[in-house]
């Protein structure tokens, strides 16, 4: 293990996490990744794929302790269908005082609902997630990513309420291609990286390191399949994300999809037609046949909000006024970044 807060630091802003294994922000605390060597079930059909849902789904409900997390999309309204009456089931909702923002829990109540299970709405402040960021980053050995502590305050709610598992519709998108900006073309490799990174550590350390041996690994021809990216690094990314969060509060994450993979080639031509997802939408229209297909929203978090006032890092690592453009969620990397660096120096 090597200690190395400039590799660490320009990975965190490129990909949100620390992808190599042997490098650490301190030498005394390696940086947490989830192990993904877990076995998975081949899906090439919707029937398929609603199988192996419904396998994962009633194991982790057997013995009456797993609660749901249900958003107002498709993936969890397929989970909400195949968990037993009565399941409870939380719905996250962020509150900025006299500002409205993205609430999805009217549609995440209609799912409870129709599916018979015991809905409750948990809101969530900025005050609540600053307060859980600390103890998340020092679970993780590195900053986090911005709805980790979403997560995580849901997660102790849950398990306050008796329940030891927590199932998520994470990783359908990655899997499934819901990713549609990341699919929407034959891309260039630096195109890509334009693309996919986060934050160019250029951008706001002072002493930066381009990282591009994860996009070079998918490099053919000068091309970068987004998908066959996406499958590796941002799935590594997405479950570290879920599983500290879980992990932190004392309850274990399930991901029904997560377990499962694409058993042959995406259809690009269907996605960029605009059938994006399109096993997981035909999954949907089976189980909720009568049902208007909902449209997506990412999970909310009201960043430009929570970050408008933030002036932006003062520790002498980061360019001053280096957030000056930068949206809310870019922001929130380079505020997590200075709070873990802050608290490994014990300031």
């Amino acid at each position: 293990m090597t200690e190395g807060r400039r590799f660490c630091s320009s990975s965190y802003l490129m990909f949100r996490y620390v992808f190599d294994r042997e490098k650490t922000f301190s030498a005394d605390k390696p940086c947490r990744i989830v192990d993904l060597s877990f076995p998975r079930t081949p899906v090439k059909t919707a029937e398929q794929l609603l199988s192996a849902l419904e396998a994962s789904v009633s194991e982790a409900c057997a013995d009456g302790k797993a609660a749901l997390a249900l958003s107002g999309g498709i993936d969890s309204a397929i989970l909400a269908r195949l968990c037993p009456a009565g399941t409870k089931a939380y719905t996250f909702r962020c509150v900025v005082p006299s500002v409205s923002v993205t609430d999805e829990s009217a549609q995440a109540r209609h799912w409870a609902e129709l599916c018979g299970l015991d809905h409750e709405i948990i809101d969530i402040t900025w005050e609540d997630i600053v307060a859980a960021s600390g103890t998340l980053m020092a679970h993780k050995g590195a900053p986090i990513h911005s709805i980790e502590a979403q997560i995580y305050i849901a997660s102790q709610k849950a398990q306050a309420d008796g329940a030891e598992k927590f199932i998520f519709g994470e990783n359908a998108d990655i899997i499934y291609g819901g990713m549609n900006g990341l699919l929407a073309k034959d891309w260039l490799f630096a195109e890509f990286v334009d693309r996919y990174t986060y934050v160019m550590p250029y951008r706001v350390l002072c002493d930066p390191e381009m990282i591009l041996e994860p996009f070079r690994e998918f490099e053919k021809e000068g091309h970068i399949d987004g998908h066959d990216f996406i499958n590796k690094y941002f799935r590594q990314e997405a479950l570290g994300t879920y599983t500290n969060a879980c992990e932190t509060a004392g309850i274990e994450f399930v991901g029904p999809y997560s377990r499962t993979y694409l058993d042959g080639p995406i259809d690009y031509d269907r996605i960029r037609s605009g059938d994006t997802k399109y096993l997981v939408r035909e999954a949907f229209r089976k189980l909720y046949p009568d049902e208007q297909m909902p449209t997506k929203i990412p999970m909310p978090r009201p960043m430009n909000e929570w970050m408008r006032d933030w002036t932006g890092p003062t520790r002498p690592e980061f360019w001053p006024h280096c957030t000056d453009d930068m949206t809310g969620d870019q922001k929130w990397m380079v505020w997590a970044l200075e709070r873990y660096l802050n608290m490994l120096d014990g300031m």
